[in-house]
């Protein structure tokens, strides 16, 4: 069966959640609300734009919201940025190996085409997930099972790494043992979510061994 390695976008292969809070930070601001980093961690990560904008915006277009928040977003990420680190040796080895890969994530399909672009990975990957055109976004497995159909993989010798408590369910109800970055929570966190060890980065030993293990399925 093919092996594949599906990996989340925001806050997995780049560190973009301080530009997040930091625009969530501006558009509450013009609104006389107070977000820092710590409310942007326990309220925003990981949730679709629409439902933090119906719950912390009552009465306003969360839609509208949604949008105009993701369009700074992309203004601010630029036309580079880099990957977290170890993240390209990662797609060196999917390379070397013949491994599919795929970048599954909740972000608006402008974010993630603009996303991949700037982190120099769009002809690096063969398939972009967006969770709203799945019939139904993270934390469902729907975008996950969709990269799986899509890349013609097998979940039992795949790996899929994620960020947060969403996305870690997703994957893992995909049947997907899933690696968690620990870019924004910590070990204990992402543990109870589901994943099956954390890292730090690409370059975390931790990861080894489950790399060695997919090459064995392969051999």
């Amino acid at each position: 069966m093919t092996t594949a390695l599906l990996f989340d976008l925001d806050g997995t292969l780049i560190d973009s959640d301080p530009l997040h809070a930091a625009v969530f930070s501006d558009m509450f601001a013009a609104r006389g609300r107070v977000v820092d980093f710590d409310f942007y961690r326990q309220n925003i990560h990981g949730r679709l734009n629409k439902d933090i904008f119906e719950s912390l915006c009552p009465g306003e277009d969360a839609v509208a919201l949604g949008i105009r928040k993701e369009d700074e977003y992309r203004r601010r990420i630029g036309t580079t940025h880099p990957m977290i680190a170890g993240a390209g040796a990662l797609f060196d080895l999917a390379g070397r190996m013949g491994w599919k890969t795929a970048v599954v994530t909740n972000a608006p399909r402008d974010n993630g085409e603009a996303v991949v672009r700037a982190l120099g990975i769009a002809d690096r990957i063969d398939a972009l997930i967006i969770g709203s055109e799945c019939p139904r976004a993270k934390p469902h497995p729907d975008p996950y099972v969709e990269g799986l159909r899509r890349l013609g993989a097998d979940a039992a010798s795949s790996l899929a790494f994620e960020d947060s408590p969403p996305g870690v369910g997703a994957a893992v109800g995909a049947g997907l043992t899933t690696l968690a970055v620990r870019s924004m929570l910590d070990d204990a966190t992402l543990r109870a979510a589901g994943a099956t060890a954390t890292i730090a980065d690409y370059n975390d030993p931790a990861l080894t061994p489950f790399l060695e293990r997919l090459k064995g399925k392969a051999a």
